[in-house]
C-alpha cells in the first residue's frame, strides 16, 4: 500500500494502522460526498491525507482469471489518529490487479471515487456480479443525526467510461434507531438470459410500523410514500417494498411502479 501512497506508516492502539502522506504538487479535485452535507470534498487534502487499508477483496472470472482489489479510505490527517465529522464520509479509493503467472499485475488504480458513510468512515465494498464476467462493489451507506433515525441508501459503485463510480442509489433502504418504524433491504441481480451485461436488479424493503410506539419516538419520520397512506389510518402493519431498476445511460433507474404487500393489518 506504501507503494501507492508514498507516506509515514502509523500504527496506533486499537488497531488504527494508516499512512500518512501529502502530495505539495498536486491539484486538489473535487470528488461527491453522497452526505451531500458539507460538500464536495477537495481530494487531495492540504491538510495531509490518512489512508487506511478497507477491504482486500479476490475474485475469478468464468475463464479462471484471478483478481484482487485493494479499497482504500482517504479521510484528514490527524495526528492522533482520529476520524471526525458526522456528515463526513470517507473518501474511496481502488486498485484493481490481475493475477500473471506467481506476480500480481496492476490493471487499474483510482485513488478517489467518492464519498460515503459517517465521521470519514466509507463503509466496507461487498463483491456484487453485475453481468457476465462483470463485478462491482455494493456500498450500504448509513447516517443521522445524534439520536435520530439512521437512514441507509444502498449504493453500488462499478467501472464505467473508463473509471469507476456510483451507477446506483436506492433510498429507504434501511433505517434504525426509531421506535415506530423500522426496515431493512436486500437485492437480487436478475439473470434471465435477456441481459449480458448491467442486468436488472431488484431491490425489497420489508419492515413493521406501530402507530403506538410513535410515542417513543424523539424525532418524526417520514415513512417511504409507498406506506404513508396506511400509516395514517392503520394502528400497525408489516409491509414489503419491492423495487426494480434497469440500467438506462449512465445508471440504474427505477422502472415501472413499487410492488407493496401488506400483512398483519390493525
Amino acid at each position: 500500500m506504501q507503494k501507492l501512497f508514498p507516506g509515514k506508516l502509523y500504527k496506533l492502539s486499537d488497531h488504527n494502522t494508516f499512512i500518512s502522506w501529502n502530495c505539495k504538487t498536486c491539484k486538489p479535485l473535487p470528488f461527491i460526498d453522497v452526505n451531500g452535507v458539507e460538500g464536495d470534498q477537495l481530494f487531495p487534502y492540504s491538510e495531509g491525507v490518512a489512508t487506511r487499508l478497507l477491504a482486500n477483496i479476490d475474485y475469478s472470472d468464468s475463464k479462471g482469471n484471478q483478481f484482487k482489489i485493494l479499497a482504500f479510505n482517504h479521510s484528514y490527517y490527524d495526528a492522533d489518529g482520529l476520524q471526525t465529522g458526522r456528515f463526513s464520509g470517507g473518501l474511496l479509493g481502488l486498485a484493481k490487479f490481475a493475477k500473471n503467472g506467481n506476480a500480481w499485475e496492476m490493471r487499474s488504480f483510482q485513488p478517489a471515487v467518492a464519498a460515503f458513510g459517517a465521521f470519514a468512515q466509507c463503509p466496507t465494498p461487498k463483491l456484487i456480479q453485475i453481468g457476465e464476467d462483470q463485478f462491482a462493489f455494493t456500498l450500504l451507506h448509513v447516517n443521522g443525526g445524534a439520536g435520530g433515525p439512521f437512514e441507509g441508501y444502498f449504493y453500488i459503485v462499478a467501472g464505467f467510461d473508463g473509471k469507476y463510480q456510483p451507477i446506483l442509489e436506492a433510498n429507504n433502504y434501511q433505517l434504525t434507531n426509531v421506535s415506530s418504524v423500522k426496515w431493512s433491504g436486500s437485492y437480487t441481480v436478475i439473470d434471465d438470459g435477456t441481459k449480458k451485461h448491467f442486468r436488472d436488479i431488484i431491490i425489497k424493503t420489508g419492515g413493521s410500523f406501530s402507530k403506538a410506539a410513535k410515542a417513543d419516538d424523539e424525532f418524526e419520520v417520514t415513512p417511504p410514500e409507498e406506506i404513508a397512506a396506511m400509516a395514517k389510518t392503520k394502528k400497525s402493519f408489516n409491509f414489503e417494498i419491492e423495487r426494480r431498476f434497469s440500467f438506462k445511460g449512465k445508471s440504474y433507474k427505477l422502472i415501472g411502479k413499487p410492488v407493496v404487500k401488506f400483512s398483519n393489518v390493525k
